[in-house]
């Protein structure tokens, strides 16, 4: 069985102690990862699955090699340049794929946005990078359309999957394409080169533009080896939208460079549990990552009619997870979850491994490569079971996983890079054996008197009541001693709002929390408002009822 393989770090402390950085001058993730593979004719890469979950298109490294050199061509016929940015708007399909491996191979900067946007939010990333081309698909071209006339820089546009007028069609332009592109004539590019440009996810102000180098790729073979633990022969999935950071830590460079193949699945109507399921199943995924409003989700099918045998590692990240998650779980498939932490502007920076224990509810040891610690604000690491700033130390070596530079953001360089740190914006503090354990994010943090709260610590026995699909607690002016603490709450469709579902929920509060964490009052909402990658914007609720 695929569960019994032996992890690929057995000796934590060792590796930990004796891993060194190997960063070449010149690297393209394109001509030296992907092309590098496709030397094996027939070697798996990419498995893209429809919406039903019955219909996949295979493709192998030589086939994407192939199909990214004819992309590259179609972006050099109509003068796109290293250098210039693109807005990559596509969803979970192949050819989101082939423009990446294209654009990167050229030293293009793809910017990788959601379908989710609005058009103000296309009109404002495209400016904000000054943007020469969007690639985008028949369905959301008109997103791009709408505000096309406001956006000075951009020149181009290459539709998928169909034609419209002004735009270059993307397949009737492949199929002239040449399939061979020698990398002495396009140029290399240097580890230090800008690669792309990622989004922040905007929970407390507009997305900040991350900027990473073409050493970025390199570095997830820490996350793919060490913390997905992938093998050549593995399948992975990760449910990630291709918008987000999260399908680089996924999806992409690490896996690919440890040679497993990937599975994406293109959901229309949103997710689905039982398809997702199904997925792995039919398609023998041997390691899943998703994050925990997924699996929240997940748990809620008897997962015993799944045969998940093939399954040997399930991964989460993007929010602290819940004791109910874990158990019904490991309940269900007979695995841990393994939480792990990162950012866009990083690679895993700390996470738990299969050769430690796992001390549930912390987000784990630092990964190798990478000197992590809770420091004040002046950059004096804090004593054990001290909260202070989750930080990276970027001296006297720069981790190659760590952005190049929150792009034309000054003010937001300075916050983040004080001294020898890099500062997260999350809180956390260390135990006595090196474990971190999360708080939240700094800004989200609720003062009662001489007291600093988590709203998280609330939020997870919120999560405990069994009408509770998911929560949100955020701090408002007008307590009698500081913020007034308030819960919305989002309720599983068995479930009404009602007084006595109200008291009940107050009741489970009163029993599990200190009086000066209660939420003074608790609001019902048909959803939660989230950003594009699926975080709770706690901001919005905020300003919300600061002009009700």
């Amino acid at each position: 069985m695929m569960r019994e393989i032996p992890p690929n770090l057995t000796d934590y402390e060792k590796t930990y102690r004796e891993f060194k950085w190997d960063i070449p001058e010149y690297y393209n993730f394109g001509f030296d990862g992907i092309d590098r593979w496709a030397e094996d004719r027939t070697k798996l890469a990419l498995i893209s699955v429809d919406d039903t979950g019955l219909h996949a298109v295979r493709h192998t490294f030589y086939d994407l090699m192939r199909l990214s050199n004819q992309f590259a061509n179609v972006l050099i016929n109509i003068g796109i340049k290293k250098g210039d940015r693109v807005l990559l708007m596509l969803p979970r399909i192949p050819e989101w794929y082939v423009a990446m491996m294209g654009m990167i191979k050229l030293g293009v900067i793809p910017m990788p946005t959601s379908v989710l946007v609005t058009s103000e939010d296309v009109r404002l990333r495209i400016n904000q990078s000054e943007a020469v081309l969007a690639i985008t698909t028949l369905e959301y071209v008109t997103k791009v359309a709408e505000v096309q006339h406001e956006c000075p820089s951009l020149q181009y546009g290459i539709v998928v999957g169909g034609k419209c007028h002004g735009w270059l069609e993307y397949e009737e332009a492949m199929n002239s394409a040449s399939a061979k592109l020698d990398q002495k004539t396009v140029g290399k590019t240097k580890s230090s080169d800008p690669l792309l440009i990622f989004f922040t996810s905007g929970t407390e102000s507009y997305p900040k533009m991350v900027l990473h180098t073409h050493a970025y790729p390199l570095a997830h073979i820490v996350t793919a080896k060490y913390v997905d633990d992938l093998r050549p022969t593995d399948l992975h999935m990760a449910v990630a939208d291709t918008g987000w950071a999260k399908t680089a830590f996924g999806k992409l460079f690490g896996q690919w460079i440890c040679g497993a193949a990937v599975l994406q699945r293109n959901p229309i109507g949103g997710f689905n549990p039982k398809i997702t399921l199904s997925v792995i199943e039919r398609f023998g995924v041997t390691t899943f990552c998703a994050s925990p409003s997924v699996y929240r989700m997940l748990i809620q099918e008897d997962l015993r009619n799944y045969d998940l045998q093939n399954l040997r590692l399930s991964l989460c990240a993007g929010e602290p997870l819940t004791p109910e998650i874990i158990k019904a779980w490991r309940e269900g498939t007979g695995l841990d979850l393994y939480e792990f932490y990162g950012q866009s502007e990083t690679v895993a920076l700390l996470a738990n491994f299969r050769c430690k224990p796992i001390k549930y509810g912390s987000i784990g040891l630092p990964t190798p490569g990478h000197r992590m610690a809770v420091v004040d604000e002046e950059g004096n690491e804090v004593p054990p079971l001290t909260e202070g700033y989750v930080a990276l130390k970027v001296r006297p070596q720069r981790p190659p996983g760590l952005m190049k530079e929150y792009w034309k953001n000054p003010q937001a360089m300075e916050k983040a890079f004080r001294g020898n740190w890099y500062y997260t914006g999350d809180k956390a503090y260390r135990d006595e054996e090196g474990y971190f354990w999360f708080v939240g994010r700094d800004k989200e943090l609720i003062k009662v008197g001489t007291q600093t709260i988590a709203p998280l610590e609330i939020e997870k026995v919120l999560l405990e009541h069994p009408a509770v699909l998911e929560a949100a607690v955020i701090g408002l002016p007008g307590g009698p001693s500081g913020e007034k603490i308030k819960a919305f709450i989002a309720l599983r469709h068995t479930h009404q709002p009602s007084e006595n579902l109200n008291q009940d929920i107050l009741r489970l509060i009163a029993e599990k929390l200190d009086p000066q964490k209660r939420p003074q009052e608790l609001k019902f909402l048909k959803e939660l408002p989230k950003t594009i990658t699926g975080k709770i914007r706690r901001a919005e609720l905020k300003n919300m009822e600061l002009h009700a």
